[in-house]
């Protein structure tokens, strides 16, 4: 009985390392990953003024920052994710788009700049190639009503992050508070995500992602100019 017991804690230990060493395999984490080797998609909806206002002041971001760019909410990312983690840079190093499949992107992104970026980081971990992962973000950014409130602000607003997800969700059916998280930085929004299944179709809980938003009780919303 007791040689019996001892064989069957060895064999537990054993699964318990087979299963450690499956999800450092696959990934887990922040860096690494297998492309297409994910559970879900998180939208990432820059709000641009309040990127400008933080981390636009040089010459990457003119183009999104200039006077009478007049920009919302911008897609930051379209984001294969794990339920803990992600993956990121998937794909051989020096990979890039084609001019081809930065068509797909325009109009997605605020720079060409950052749909090159995004598809490095996040793109080669989708399994897609890269004009459908830059289809892929138009129809995840298409999928997302913006709350009337934030649609065309005219002045500066403040916000509680759980008011600005209560605002997407009345605005999106199927949309609930812990399928999505807002990002501030020094009490000025940065941005909303929103996490969607794999084939895009429907929003998704993701304990991870909600549990990560802005810990700020109030931050203010710059109106685009």
């Amino acid at each position: 009985m007791r040689l019996r017991r001892a064989r069957l804690l060895a064999l537990a230990a054993l699964g318990a390392l087979s299963v450690a060493g499956g999800v450092e395999a696959q990934g887990f984490g922040q860096r690494g990953g297998a492309a297409g080797e994910f559970d879900f998609y998180v939208l990432a909806l820059s709000w641009s003024p309040g990127f400008c206002r933080l981390d636009g002041g040089n010459d990457r971001n003119r183009e999104q920052c200039s006077d009478g760019a007049n920009l919302g909410f911008v897609v930051h990312g379209l984001w294969p994710q794990y339920e803990r983690g992600y993956p990121s840079d998937c794909g051989p190093a020096g990979r890039s788009p084609s001019r081809i499949a930065l068509e797909e992107a325009k109009g997605v992104y605020p720079t060409e700049g950052l749909a090159r970026y995004e598809w490095r980081k996040h793109g080669t971990c989708s399994g897609s190639s890269p004009s459908d992962y830059f289809r892929d973000a138009r129809r995840a950014r298409d999928k997302v009503a913006v709350p009337p409130a934030l649609a065309k602000p005219q002045r500066e607003q403040n916000w509680t992050a759980i008011d600005l997800e209560r605002a997407f969700a009345a605005a999106n059916p199927g949309l609930r508070t812990d399928m999505m998280s807002v990002s501030c930085k020094r009490g000025v929004l940065q941005e909303v995500r929103i996490c969607l299944t794999r084939d895009l179709r429907n929003f998704r809980s993701c304990p991870e992602v909600d549990r990560s938003g802005c810990r700020s009780r109030e931050f203010s919303v710059p109106a685009p100019q």
